[in-house]
C-alpha cells in the first residue's frame, strides 16, 4: 500500500499534468485558431431590373375645399334662426337675423341730420346769391366811384363769408348723407343670408343668444356653410419631403373611417410659410401644409375626417435596383493618416471629414467585396442604384446584422438560403 507521502506526491503529478495539457490546448488555440477567420453567414440576391415609385407619406383631415365661417358683423339678440347643422342651403337663402331696433334708429337719426343739412344748405344758398348780388352792385357803384371804397370792401367781404358758409352747409349735407349710408348698412348686417349653395356644416349659435360685431376684432361665428361637393385633404409634411413634392403629383388617400375604399387626390397647392411646433425646444417640428383634391368624393366624406396620404412624386421603370437593406454605409478609411512627425502628438490624426459612402457588399470567392454606389430614388422596399452595380451581379442582402456592422472588405462569407436563414418553411 502506498503511504500518506507517497500519494500526496501522486496527486500533485496528476495536477500538474493536468495544468500541461491545459496550457499546451490553450497554445494551440492560439497559434491555429488565430489564423482562422471566422465565417459570417449571409443571404444573396441578383441585380435585377424594376420600377421605382418613390412617395412621401403624410397624414391629416379631410376638409371642403371651399367653407365659409358666417360671423355676426354687428351686435345684438338672435330673433330668427332659419337654420339647422346638416341642413342644405342656397345661395341667398336667409340664414340668421339680428334685432334690428337700435339700427333702424340710427337709420332715422342719420335720415334727420341728412334732412337738416340739406336745409341749411339751401338757406346758405340763398344767402350767397344774395351776397354775390350785392356785391355786383356794389362793384359797379365802385367802378363809377359812385360808392366808397369801404362801402366795396363790406360788400366783397360779406360775399366771401357766404360763400365760406355755403361749402360748409355743403360738406354737412355730404357728411350726412355718409352716416344715412353707414347706418343703412348696419341696418342690413342685421339680416344675414347665404353667400354660396352648400350645407351648414357648423351652428354654434342659438335663437336667443347675444353676438358681439365685428369692430376691431372678429365677430362672433354664428355657423358654417360648406360646400362639401368638393373634398380636399390637408397634410402636413415635414421640411425634408417637401422639397420632393410638386403641384399635379398623383396621390393615393386612405380614410381612417373607410378602410375598404381607396381615394385618388391630386396636389393642387403646397404652404409657401411653414407652421412650427415647439420652437426653441428638442421637440420643434417645421411643417408645411399641403392640400390634395380629391377626385373620387363621396357622400359619406365628412370635414374633419382622420387620413393618410401617399404622395407620389416620381415614378422610372427598368433602373437597376436593389433590396433597401442591402445598401449601407462605411467610413473611408483613408480619412486618417500617420502624425508622427509632430512630437508629443496622438500617431494618428484624422484629416477632414468626410461624409460616409454608399456601399453594397458582392459575393466572390466566398469573401464579401465592399462595392461603392450612387443611389436614386427608393420605395419601400428598394432603392435605384446609379452607378455602381450592374445587372446580375451577385450582392449580400442580409442580414442586417452583417451588413451594418459585420462585413468589411474582404470578409469570408457563408451563403445561407433565406429559408434557412429567416426560419421560413416551404409548403410541400
Amino acid at each position: 500500500m502506498l503511504t500518506d507521502p507517497q500519494k500526496k506526491k501522486k496527486r500533485k503529478i496528476i495536477t500538474l499534468s493536468i495544468i500541461g495539457l491545459l496550457v499546451i490546448g490553450i497554445v494551440v488555440y492560439i497559434i491555429f485558431g488565430r489564423n482562422k477567420e471566422v465565417e459570417i453567414p449571409v443571404t444573396t440576391q441578383k441585380v435585377s431590373l424594376n420600377t421605382i415609385t418613390q412617395s412621401v407619406t403624410a397624414s391629416g383631415k379631410i376638409q371642403p375645399e371651399l367653407q365659409v365661417k358666417i360671423n355676426a358683423e354687428v351686435s345684438g339678440e338672435i330673433i330668427q334662426l332659419s337654420v339647422k347643422e346638416g341642413q342644405k342651403v342656397n345661395k341667398g337663402d336667409l340664414l340668421v337675423k339680428i334685432k334690428p331696433d337700435q339700427y333702424q334708429a340710427q337709420v332715422d337719426r342719420a335720415m334727420a341730420s341728412l334732412q337738416s343739412a340739406k336745409s341749411g344748405l339751401a338757406l346758405q344758398n340763398a344767402s350767397l346769391k344774395k351776397a354775390e348780388s350785392e356785391f355786383k352792385r356794389a362793384k359797379e357803384l365802385y367802378s363809377k366811384n359812385l360808392s366808397s371804397e369801404q362801402e366795396f370792401i363790406a360788400s366783397n367781404t360779406a360775399f366771401e363769408i357766404a360763400k365760406a358758409q355755403y361749402e360748409t352747409a355743403s360738406a354737412g349735407v355730404k357728411q350726412a348723407q355718409a352716416g344715412l349710408r353707414d347706418a343703412t348698412e348696419n341696418l342690413l348686417k342685421t339680416t344675414v343670408y347665404a353667400p354660396m349653395p352648400g350645407v351648414i356644416t357648423a351652428l354654434k349659435m342659438q335663437k336667443g343668444e347675444r353676438v358681439s360685431g365685428s369692430g376691431f376684432m372678429q365677430g362672433t361665428e354664428i355657423m358654417t356653410v360648406a360646400d362639401l361637393s368638393t373634398m380636399e385633404a390637408r397634410v402636413d409634411v415635414g421640411e425634408n419631403d417637401i422639397v420632393l413634392i410638386s403641384t399635379g403629383d398623383t396621390t393615393k388617400i386612405q380614410i381612417d373611417a373607410m378602410r375598404d375604399e381607396k381615394f385618388v387626390g391630386i396636389v393642387y397647392e403646397i404652404a409657401n410659410t411653414a407652421k412650427t411646433r415647439g420652437m426653441g425646444t428638442q421637440e420643434e417640428v417645421t411643417n408645411f401644409e399641403v392640400k390634395i383634391r380629391i377626385n373620387n368624393t363621396n357622400p359619406a366624406l365628412r370635414p374633419g375626417m382622420s387620413m393618410t396620404a401617399d404622395i407620389i412624386t416620381e415614378t422610372r421603370s427598368n433602373v437597376i435596383s436593389v433590396p433597401i437593406q442591402s445598401v449601407t454605409t462605411r467610413a473611408d478609411k483613408k480619412e486618417f493618416k500617420s502624425n508622427s512627425q509632430n512630437p508629443g502628438t496622438n500617431d494618428v490624426a484624422p484629416k477632414e471629414k468626410t461624409k460616409p459612402k454608399e456601399v453594397v457588399f458582392l459575393t466572390k470567392n466566398g469573401k464579401a467585396v465592399l462595392t461603392e454606389v450612387t443611389r436614386g430614388i427608393s420605395d419601400d422596399e428598394n432603392v435605384e442604384i446609379l452607378t455602381g452595380l450592374k445587372v446580375g451581379t451577385e450582392i449580400i442582402i442580409g442580414s442586417f446584422k452583417a451588413i451594418n456592422k459585420d462585413l468589411e472588405d474582404g470578409s469570408k462569407i457563408k451563403i445561407e438560403s433565406p429559408d434557412k436563414k429567416f426560419g421560413i418553411k416551404k409548403d410541400k
